[in-house]
């Protein structure tokens, strides 16, 4: 098996990026041993703060987001960050060629029962038109990330990620502490019918994506074997649909607030809709708008998700 540095310099990555890419990875080692620790490592339970988005923060969400800051901050590649546990965008080193956002631990409602979480990450181009600290270096389309990626903590720890080229999935040797490559091209089937969707939300969404899913469920015979996969996780609905198709469904609804549903666009939408679209797959907002199109106006900006599996993908294209 490959390692990840030498498949990086075939595929004529930038030695700068690459040393970047393994300043994330150095930290996603650091989480994935406190998580393996779980209680022994006192990281369990929640602290009494909320985060930017009004959610009360887990212990790990903290250990994890000030791990990722603080080796990145120390990475001289860097000129700022942008991190969903934080208010706003961090400086690092202000000629420096990259920018990193970061969700440090996705999925935190599944900390305290061993399920399924994730770090997800996407590197930018750094922009010389604007102040190295200010939030419009984030103000770029996904489809400018130089890199997107995911680390799942589980079983094993894996990393997909994708530098532009195919999306591959790399597994961590525990024996010398690097990262293996185990899949050189991961591809979304077409169809499946599978669906990661949460349908404790279904009394919210309009009308019409009540019936699709009414039919998807109870009325037609094209889906008379469909199943609904809810992780709780975005990282590990979205690594299901990669690796044996499916969509993944998150759409807004009428709940104040969540007009535009709950996945934010920089930490969660782009990167993973890069790594679905470099593995075959298709990732839109509403209206069949493709996520990496969109023009972010907001640090912490929400948008209406659908990717996976491209035939079923094109059918949900509202709410």
């Amino acid at each position: 098996m490959k390692r990840l540095v030498p498949v990086l310099k075939k595929d004529g990555v930038d030695k700068d990026l690459i040393m970047l890419i393994r300043t994330i990875l150095a930290a996603s080692k650091e989480i994935a041993f406190r998580v393996s620790q779980g209680a022994l490592a006192g990281v369990l339970g929640s602290t009494l703060d909320e985060n930017i988005q009004g959610e009360v923060q887990k212990k790990l969400d903290v250990l994890s987001n000030q791990l990722l800051r603080d080796m990145l901050l120390d990475d001289d590649t860097v000129r700022a960050i942008a991190s969903e546990e934080e208010d706003y965008v961090v400086g690092g080193h202000p000629d420096a060629q990259f920018i990193v956002a970061f969700d440090p631990l996705d999925g935190s409602s599944n900390i305290d029962i061993n399920g399924q979480i994730g770090t997800i990450f996407t590197i930018y181009n750094a922009r010389n038109d604007v102040p190295f600290d200010s939030e419009l270096q984030f103000a770029q389309a996904g489809s400018e990330q130089v890199c997107a990626g995911y680390v799942l903590y589980g079983a094993s720890t894996m990393l997909v990620m994708t530098t532009g080229g195919p999306t591959r999935c790399y597994t961590l040797d525990l024996t010398h502490g690097g990262y293996l490559l185990t899949q050189d091209k991961m591809a979304v089937p077409a169809d499946s019918n599978e669906f990661a969707v949460n349908m404790a939300n279904y009394r919210f969404w309009d009308n019409l994506i009540q019936k699709y899913f009414d039919d998807v469920l109870y009325a037609s015979d094209d889906y008379n074997s469909a199943s609904i996969r809810w992780n709780a996780a975005m990282v590990g609905d979205v690594h299901r649909v990669i690796s044996r198709g499916g969509v993944f469904a998150y759409p807004g609804d009428s709940r104040p607030g969540i007009e535009n549903g709950k996945i934010r666009l920089l930490y969660e939408a782009n990167p993973l809709a890069m790594l679905v679209e470099n593995a075959g797959g298709l990732a839109v907002t509403s209206g069949q708008q493709r996520i990496l199109d969109i023009q972010p106006t907001t640090l912490h900006q929400r948008v209406p998700v659908y990717m996976g599996s491209k035939n079923l993908t094109k059918k949900l294209n509202f709410g």
